[in-house]
């Protein structure tokens, strides 16, 4: 049974093969096994798209990057025309609880791509943090900002 999450629904392409649920995935072009984590993933992506105007190529699923020798996977990252990171997307299965640690995950990916925006969900819960650069200040806010915001 999946999750009803707090992000509008969305036209996700699912089939079935037995027991198992398979999704669309318009970012990685291939079928995946829907698993509580991408079902949040591939709503908040969507999300980004059809509620905050982030051009759809502009969105990267599964970004790998370096971190301390070793390859980690953003969930997903928005990039400006430049081709810049503005903005990780770090998702969670909706039991699992936003705490300390997963920000810290996120947090980790930002010394490599260091981007203004961290956006943590599980689908139930987001916490959107906006990182000065500058001075490493952390402001929160209560929802995640249009596009047009992210690339300022």
């Amino acid at each position: 049974m999946l999750t009803p999450l707090n992000f509008p629904k969305t036209p996700l392409k699912l089939s079935r093969k037995g027991e198992e649920i398979y999704v669309w995935d318009i970012f990685r072009k291939k079928k995946l096994m829907l698993t509580p984590e991408e079902w949040v993933r591939q709503h908040v992506l969507h999300f980004l798209i059809q509620h905050k105007a982030v051009p759809e190529p502009l969105i990267a699923a599964e970004y790998a990057i370096e971190v301390n020798k070793m390859t980690r996977r953003c969930d997903g990252v928005v990039f400006d025309r430049t081709g810049k990171a503005v903005a990780i997307i770090e998702c969670k299965a909706p039991k699992i609880k936003l705490t300390e640690t997963v920000l810290h995950q996120i947090a980790q990916y930002n010394f490599k791509l260091r981007v203004n925006w961290l956006i943590l969900t599980n689908g139930l819960q987001t916490v959107v943090a906006f990182v000065d650069q500058a001075t490493g200040d952390i402001s929160y806010f209560e929802e995640i900002p249009p596009y047009q915001e992210m690339v300022k």
